[in-house]
């Protein structure tokens, strides 16, 4: 009598969507959105040209991101400039100016520009001005200020000052000069601005 095949336990099911190949297609949309940023601005970049820039579907593109704000603004902050945290070569205060000139590059880019214009005209409590503030603004902010208590630890700064203070220094008077739009944003900023608020921390 001829029984029922057994089913292999060794053969292979469907095969799964892999996290290289993910990460392929999320890093060709972000592609594809800072060039649309870069070439024509944020009116140019909506779900449809992204995904057909990036070779993908429409879907795909929803997949990762709820709208073209958010699409905007995750191809701000995966650039290399936004993305990197400085490895630390020196004194501390020099790792903290690095990290800042990054900031000020990556927001003096065309996309950059873009991007920021679009959160300066956003209210406050929209999706795309939350994440601005959380992804980009606090994040940079959080690495600023572990280089602060860094430096504090081995003596680059005094004892008695309230780091929290100075991080909200740095980081409030950049982007407020981001937000403002009054003055640019560059090396030239960044230098004075450390140069003026660090002479006050830095220990005698």
């Amino acid at each position: 009598m001829i029984g029922a095949v057994k089913p292999d336990a060794a053969a292979p099911g469907p095969r799964r969507r892999g996290r290289p190949r993910d990460l392929q297609i999320r890093d060709a949309i972000l592609r594809a959105a800072r060039a649309l940023l870069d070439e024509a601005g944020p009116a140019a970049l909506t779900m449809e040209a992204v995904a057909q820039r990036a070779g993908v579907g429409k879907p795909t593109v929803y997949r990762w991101w709820p709208n073209r704000h958010a699409v905007a603004m995750a191809a701000l902050m995966a650039t290399p400039q936004a993305a990197a945290l400085p490895r630390r070569s020196g004194p501390v205060l020099r790792a903290l100016e690095q990290q800042l000139l990054a900031v000020a590059e990556t927001l003096a880019s065309r996309s950059g520009r873009h991007v920021t214009a679009m959160i300066a005209a956003a209210d406050p409590d929209t999706e795309v001005a939350k994440a601005f503030r959380h992804h980009f603004v606090l994040a940079r902010r959080a690495e600023g200020l572990a280089w602060l208590e860094q430096a504090q630890i081995e003596g680059e700064l005094r004892a008695d000052i309230a780091l929290d203070v100075a991080a909200d220094q740095i980081y409030g008077a950049l982007f407020f000069r981001l937000l403002l739009g009054h003055a640019p944003v560059d090396a030239a900023f960044v230098h004075t601005l450390l140069a003026q608020v660090l002479h006050g921390l830095a220990r005698a």
